[in-house]
């Protein structure tokens, strides 16, 4: 059982028309509906523009040129001139249309005959192992197997077909589609729960085996889904708070306090000798962290355990931590092991998930801080994160500090309750985390994401000069805009801005992006970058918690500058809401009133 690949591109082309995330997931739901239960799994990772979770890191391994030459050889047709068509258009799927519609009119042959592809029809299991056999290439000769694959492919594709292979193959679909919209689609199309749906996505991130699952089984086909080693869970949120006093209110009076680091958090699953690290987007980053692996092989006493904490990078002359920023260099994929040389981790922990065949998620905090500590050898490259438990304001302030002066970020305050479970996905006030005071001016940053860009002037001419921002709801998976930001840019941000963004660029407002502004350029809502600015203001020209405060009139924050931190490690999921923005608005007043 199969379905026909024009079917799915028909959905894609429709989908790519629409700016409502409503009629986008009703869209996708009659798509899986008629989907046989075999082949649903292939449809939602080529939806999401991938052949597996992202997790497993299996990439496609084919560039532009890569993908040129395979187009080219297909349509009998120069290279260069796919290349020019590519460089006016600026979207290789739409050259590989035009290619393929071209040699069709005049009748060229490529490596197969017209006549051929037309009796053919391309199938969606098709479309897939070709995929997959091109990722899979490896050795002497990958390189012109992979153009000899997709050749094949593309010759037995129609135009529009061809349109989004390539766009696929070059990682560069520019539709868009969230995984959250598709759990919307899927939940509409089996008729399953969409709460039970979240909960299965948070604890096994597979949309595709879900989709399976629920496929052949219905809802009893989560049943089966649960906490594994060596398959990332979403990472638990934290609230913020800017007072002591408002954080133990919230807390009961009482609280496990550690500090907060400045590194890159991480999800580490060790099952025998094999040690996985995830990064918080879900990632694997193993093999920029060879160091972290054998920490854990030689710390952790246990055959198989999920444990959670923070990369911190440190300066072995003097032992101080630091920030962020540093441990950009550790992900190169080449030179791995002078990185490390250079920038030197430590490995923080402070979560245990699952411990020797058991899953401790359900557990108090006190409980998995136990097991932890059971199994935890510490030593000079790791060992469990600075902590207290208070429930004196004053005490907690100077445990703050002193987690400033030690370079750290603030501290997260942690339920000490019997219900202090680890929450998958969820932002709950179990966990909240205290920077510093949001007075009349922001005192901390914020995360946003970037959903526009305005065309530079003078010297940022052929750049972007600004970019609109936004902040994350996740009571409707949408993005409402904040601030449009100029400022804290070098000329290489520009250009890094640019060369990150062109890849996203999209000719309409994307569906999940709420907005009254109307940016020269949109596009899909992926990348997060960190801002500071002077205050939060009422504004009527951005949609963040409009009407919240006053009718007609949302948040915006005022003289935002770029930090300089490429927030790469975040998905935009998990960018500030649009609630912290309110709190911090609230905080903000109260202080000036005060005052």
């Amino acid at each position: 059982m199969d379905i026909r690949f024009a079917e799915v591109v028909k959905v894609l082309e429709n989908v790519e028309a629409t700016t409502q995330r409503t009629v986008m997931a009703r869209l996708l739901a009659g798509l899986l509906r008629k989907t046989p239960p075999q082949v649903v799994d292939k449809v939602v990772y080529f939806l999401l523009g991938d052949l597996r979770p992202p997790w497993e890191g299996l990439e496609l391994g084919v560039g532009e040129k890569l993908a040129i030459r395979a187009i080219a050889r297909a349509y009998g047709v120069p290279a260069s001139r796919v290349e020019d068509a590519y460089r006016r258009v600026g979207d290789l799927g739409e050259a590989a249309r035009r290619a393929a519609s071209e040699a069709r009119k005049k009748g060229a042959t490529g490596i197969l005959s017209f006549v051929q592809a037309e009796a053919r029809h391309l199938t969606m299991g098709r479309v897939y192992e070709v995929l997959y056999r091109v990722a899979t290439a490896s050795g002497e000769g990958a390189q012109d197997l992979k153009v000899s694959l997709l050749s094949s492919l593309f010759a037995d594709a129609s135009p529009e077909e061809a349109k989004y292979i390539a766009r696929f193959v070059v990682g560069k679909m520019r539709i868009g589609i969230a995984d959250m919209t598709l759990l919307d689609a899927l939940s509409d199309a089996f008729n399953v729960d969409r709460e039970a749906l979240e909960k299965a996505y948070h604890v096994y991130p597979d949309i595709g085996r879900i989709a399976r699952s629920i496929a052949e089984s219905g809802e009893e086909g989560l049943k089966g889904i649960s906490v594994t080693p060596g398959v990332p869970v979403q990472p638990m949120l934290a609230q913020r708070l800017s007072t002591a006093s408002e954080i133990l209110g919230k807390l009961d009076r009482k609280a496990w306090c550690e500090y907060k680091y400045d590194g890159e958090r991480a999800q580490i699953h060790k099952v025998g000798d094999r040690v996985k690290v995830f990064s918080r987007r879900l990632e694997d980053i193993t093999g920029a962290y060879p160091d972290v692996v054998s920490y854990v092989r030689d710390s952790l006493a246990a055959d198989t355990a999920i444990v959670e904490g923070e990369i911190v990078a440190y300066d072995p002359s003097t032992g101080d931590f630091l920030p962020f920023q540093e441990l950009m260099h550790r992900k190169r994929k080449h030179n791995v092991e002078e990185a490390m040389r250079e920038y030197p981790v430590k490995l923080i922990l402070f979560d245990m998930l699952y411990l020797d065949g058991r899953t401790l998620t359900d557990l108090p905090l006190l409980d998995r801080k136990a097991m932890l500590a059971s199994v935890l050898n510490e030593n000079d490259n790791v060992r469990h994160a600075d902590w207290g438990i208070f429930v004196d304001e004053e005490k907690l302030d100077v445990f703050f500090y002193e987690a400033l002066s030690e370079g750290c970020e603030g501290v997260i305050c942690k339920s000490l309750a019997g219900g202090s479970v680890y929450e998958m996905g969820a932002r709950g006030w179990l966990w909240i985390k205290y920077k510093r005071d949001y007075r009349s001016e922001m005192g901390d940053t914020v995360d946003l994401v970037v959903v526009g860009g305005f065309h530079g002037r003078g010297k940022r001419a052929g750049l972007y000069g600004a970019f609109l921002l936004a902040a994350y709801d996740p009571s409707t998976d949408s993005f409402y805009t904040v601030c449009k930001v100029g400022s804290g840019f070098t000329d290489e941000d520009l250009v890094r801005m640019y060369q990150m963004l062109e890849p996203l660029r999209i000719d309409h407002r994307h569906p999940r992006v709420v907005s009254k502004m109307e940016p020269h350029v949109w596009f899909v809502p992926e990348l997060v970058i960190e801002v500071v600015g002077a205050e939060i203001t009422l504004s009527p020209l951005h949609t963040c918690c409009m009407g919240s405060v006053k009718p007609g009139v949302g948040l915006a924050i005022r003289f935002p500058r770029f930090t300089g931190r490429y927030r790469t490690d975040k998905r935009p999921e998990q960018a500030t809401t649009v609630g912290e923005l309110l709190d911090m608005y609230a905080r903000q007043k109260r202080v000036k009133a005060a005052e």
